[in-house]
């Protein structure tokens, strides 16, 4: 008799923003290009403009088990979605998502296809309860920085030791309780949502109240990768040791793509990408060009504006920076900035409204990033090799500035300073009297992204750990509800295209009738001979390339 094995179909759900729809969008392929089949779960508005301003449905149609669903983010579609409204967000979230999740859940449950995992933001522990109640496994995917995540985490300690909130203004003063960060994190450099002077802050217990939710999930995904976080993910571990780091994402996808005749350059952009920067970007020299950008949610006044104008102006150095259209937080009147400033700016720099940003921060031209901190453009920063200047806005980008500036020694963090003295130092500084030592650091942290990803390497065998787990489908709530036959045979693909394993089912005390052999209760011996206990698919954390049995 065949025994053949079930892909696992996997709903995956971000939160509707730019950031968290583009690095899910990316797990979920990697995903199906493991084979796996996927569901997409987009908010109405967020999936209008992938509609509008790129080609994700044909890109994705490749994939023959991959499908786009969407549910109302409980705001109109006309309802601005940047920083500012982001407790709107949250609030419809909570009113009208969850309760149609539920449903649609339950409603996918009693189908002939149902749902065997959800994949939710880890910002929306309401998926937790959903999969809880229906017996569907729910692993938690966090966006975010692990250094962000642990202070987020650590914020009942910080309440309770009456850190938070300040209690005077000295922003420079050292916390003392976020674990295996004493000695370097002040109060400035706390996610924004500590700057209250109310423990009962409703965004204050928002992001504290869900990050606490995390290990009630089956499993976390991290967007990093070991060499770089490694300390502070020994501290979420002891919290959430079925922890996967599969990072970074954007470059773990594009080797996986490598081997593909139709790879090529996409987008997961909310806005239209101006690619006329990069003819722009040819015509420049090596390392000469400051790229700007502030993401997808920051706005900022008009008087910023003209501090970062004036600096990137003075400061001599070519200059790409992304304006959006949302960016200014005034809506009265046009904005008309000096003539000067647009002469000095079309000799050696160019304004955009949004860009392909992985293409921009890859191009030989771009020797800087004068960045907002967002977590994904911080490890795309990262995996390209490009020093940082860090201007954060809010969240978790205060603790990501902090630790480019200080433990990873990757750039310099400007927070809480806006003048266009300050900006042409330390663009100048960035670009030209330290651009050796800079330049020297992130190469080296660069070539440890890259190691991760290559076969052997940590983000490589983390994922095809992962996905060994998927494809187990063994989930102790599926064992308890009978689901599973304890003397079955799963066949089973590894991340080798032409390796094909056996496993017996998940108590492992009987004989193996691919190879006669017999395989020790809940243990499978490895090529390198690590032993590791099999109980569930995340029962492990590290799981080698190649078993043998």
């Amino acid at each position: 008799m065949e025994h053949r094995s079930v892909s696992p179909h996997v709903l995956v759900f971000p939160f509707p923003i730019q950031g968290h729809v583009n690095s899910m969008l990316k797990l979920a392929e990697l995903l199906s290009l493991a084979g796996l089949r996927i569901t997409f779960l987009n908010s109405d508005y967020t999936h209008s403009r992938l509609l509008r301003y790129t080609n994700i449905l044909d890109r994705f149609t490749r994939y023959a088990g991959f499908r786009f669903q969407t549910i109302s983010d409980g705001l109109p579609l006309d309802h601005p979605r940047t920083g500012v409204q982001l407790k709107d967000m949250f609030d419809g979230m909570k009113a009208t998502t969850k309760p149609l999740f539920r449903e649609m859940i339950m409603s996918w449950c009693r189908s002939s296809d149902p749902v065997t995992c959800i994949i939710a933001d880890g910002i929306m522990g309401f998926a937790i309860d959903v999969g809880n109640e229906v017996g569907v496994p729910t692993i938690s995917f966090r966006t975010s920085s692990p250094c962000a995540f642990w202070a987020y985490f650590s914020l009942p300690q910080l309440i309770e030791a009456g850190e938070v909130p300040f209690k005077d203004d000295d922003m420079d003063q050292l916390v003392t309780s976020v674990p295996g960060m004493e000695g370097f994190l002040r109060r400035r450099d706390l996610p924004s949502f500590c700057r209250t002077k109310d423990a009962n802050d409703p965004n204050l217990q928002l992001v504290m109240i869900e990050t606490r939710q995390t290990p009630r999930a089956d499993a976390l995904i991290l967007n990093t990768f070991e060499d770089l976080d490694g300390a502070t993910l020994s501290q979420i571990r002891s919290h959430c040791p079925k922890l996967y780091t599969i990072g970074p994402l954007h470059a773990h996808l594009k080797s996986r793509l490598a081997s593909e005749t139709t790879a090529s350059q996409f987008s997961n952009s909310l806005w239209e990408e101006d690619k006329r920067c990069i003819p722009w970007l040819d015509r420049q020299p090596s390392k000469s060009v400051i790229y700007v950008s502030f993401g997808s949610l920051t706005v900022i006044t008009k008087e910023e504006l003209m501090e970062f104008w004036h600096g990137l102006v003075n400061s001599g150095s070519r200059f790409l920076w992304v304006i959006r259209p949302d960016s200014l937080t005034e809506k009265d009147g046009e904005f008309q900035p000096p003539a000067q400033l647009w002469e000095v700016t079309k000799e050696r720099g160019q304004i955009v409204g949004w860009v392909p940003q992985e293409e921009v921060l890859a191009h030989p031209a771009v020797g800087g990033f004068l960045t907002y901190s967002g977590w994904n453009s911080t490890i795309e920063s990262i995996f390209a090799g490009v020093p940082m200047i860090c201007w954060p806005y809010f969240a978790d980008q205060q603790v990501n500035s902090r630790f480019v500036s200080h433990v990873w020694k990757l750039g310099m963090d400007m927070k809480d300073t806006c003048d266009r003295v300050t900006i042409e130092k330390m663009v100048r500084d960035l670009m030209e009297k330290r651009r050796t030592e800079f330049t020297k650091s992130a190469e080296a942290m660069a070539k440890l992204a890259r190691s991760s990803l290559s076969e052997g390497g940590s983000s490589y065998c983390n994922f095809s750990q992962f996905n060994l787990g998927q494809r187990l489908n063994l989930h102790q709530k599926s064992q308890a509800a009978g689901k599973i036959n304890n003397q079955s045979i799963f066949q089973l693909r590894t991340h080798s295209p032409n390796s094909v394993i056996y496993v017996p089912s998940i108590y492992f005390g009987h004989q193996n009738q691919a190879d006669k052999s017999v395989v020790s209760p809940k243990i499978i011996q490895w090529q390198d001979e690590q032993a590791l206990p099999v109980g569930s698919p995340f029962d492990s954390m590290a799981v080698p390339s190649t078993p043998h049995l």
